[in-house]
């Protein structure tokens, strides 16, 4: 691609750095052990809260922080007055891998709370894991080692698209139709590639090819969102849908995969049919169904120690559910590789046409996160952020 094809972060101009926890014991595959964890950490004393809490220069057990936006937590020092354990939130903790994290800043090193601010029903990130062909999108908070993340919308609501300013107007005029933020999207997950600047975001000049990328693209994302949002989970052509074949038992000792039946065997469980793609589907070498299997059996290695330690005694029947939608995006993903691979964006919209139009170079202040604090966030100690 030449150097007059814009890049996605020319397109999708505001990105924040990834949450930085600290701690590994805050985030877990379950909701129930991190509150099991909260209750241990409460329940200890002076020296030992201290050591169950892993201290860093960031966050200690006597420093209070802020409220992170849209969630109750305490701000008071951790040491004196913990308070009441958080609903712990799902997140994107690792490329195809949703878990749970505990949202008391008290406990994160850097949460990045310019994300909790627009994170709503209507937002969608999109995520640049190293070791995919491209993005990802979620709409759970990214919170694990993801690399940058881009969120669909400025402003609570969906009220104000992370785009290029002028972007929207222009592509509507150009394909003769209404565009909104997920086409642009869309249209990302498509036709986006790596390129020597950066990953490189062609817009076609041809309206048709705009409408054949988007069919494409919306494929892509309702397969990557999994149900979220209200939507059907995905699911693979009748006949084709991997069921529960025999129920775990106590813990599962390892994952392994029978070709020949199409069989993932986890113990004394099993699924089928499970497609090759779907075992087969790696990031940065490593199959995604064995290094989520792995995170499920964390702690209970023998390296895990403090509250990293305290997780379930038998494998719960909600992560066998996970397991079954697990298969099923990965397979699907397998099926939409070839079709990515081979579409072509076609003749491209000049370079010169979006600076004609103002769209490019992105202002500076479309790369600051927006100024959306019109409530009061509770501060360290109970005190009152002011308005930005």
């Amino acid at each position: 691609m030449s150097d007059d094809v814009p890049l996605l972060d020319e397109l999708v101009p505001w990105s924040v750095g990834g949450l930085r926890l600290g701690r590994d014991w805050v985030a877990a595959p379950d909701a129930g052990s991190l509150r099991a964890r909260w209750a241990a950490l409460t329940a200890a004393e002076d020296a030992e809260r201290e050591r169950l809490f892993r201290p860093s220069r960031s966050r200690r057990p006597a420093a209070g922080a802020a409220a992170l936006p849209g969630q109750r937590s305490a701000t008071g020092r951790f040491a004196r007055e913990p308070g009441a354990c958080p609903d712990p939130v799902r997140v994107l903790y690792e490329p195809f891998d949703e878990q749970w994290l505990l949202p008391d800043q008290r406990l994160i090193d850097l949460a990045r709370p310019e994300l909790w601010r627009v994170l709503d029903e209507h937002q969608l990130f999109l995520v640049e894991p190293p070791g995919l062909p491209g993005p990802l999108v979620t709409a759970h908070l990214p919170a694990g080692r993801l690399g940058r993340i881009r969120p669909l919308h400025r402003r609570p609501g969906g009220a104000e698209p992370n785009l290029a300013p002028g972007l929207l107007p222009l592509l509507g005029e150009r394909y003769r139709g209404w565009v909104t933020p997920e086409d642009v999207l869309c249209w990302i997950l498509a036709a986006g590639r790596p390129g020597p600047r950066g990953y490189e975001v062609p817009l076609p000049a041809d309206p048709e090819r705009w409408r054949a990328g988007l069919e494409l693209g919306q494929r892509l994302l309702t397969v990557q969102l999994r149900g979220a949002r209200g939507a059907q989970p995905p699911r693979l052509p009748a006949g084709r849908r991997p069921f529960v074949r025999s129920a775990v038992s106590g813990w599962p000792p390892g994952l392994s995969y029978e070709a020949e039946g199409e069989t993932l065997l986890f113990g004394a469980g099993s699924i089928a049919p499970v497609p090759a793609g779907a075992w087969e589907y790696e990031v940065n070498g490593v199959r995604v169904l064995e290094r989520w299997f792995t995170a499920r059996g964390a702690h209970r290695e023998p390296e895990a120690g403090g509250l990293a330690a305290l997780g379930p005694t038998e494998w719960p029947q909600v992560w066998t559910s996970e397991l079954l939608t697990l298969v099923t995006t990965l397979a699907l993903l397998a099926d939409l590789a070839p079709a990515r691979a081979a579409f072509e964006p076609g003749p491209a919209l000049a370079g010169a046409a979006l600076r004609a139009a103002g769209v490019l170079p992105v202002p500076r202040w479309a790369r600051r996160p927006a100024s959306v604090l019109d409530h009061q966030e509770e501060g360290p100690d109970g005190q009152f952020a002011l308005p930005l």
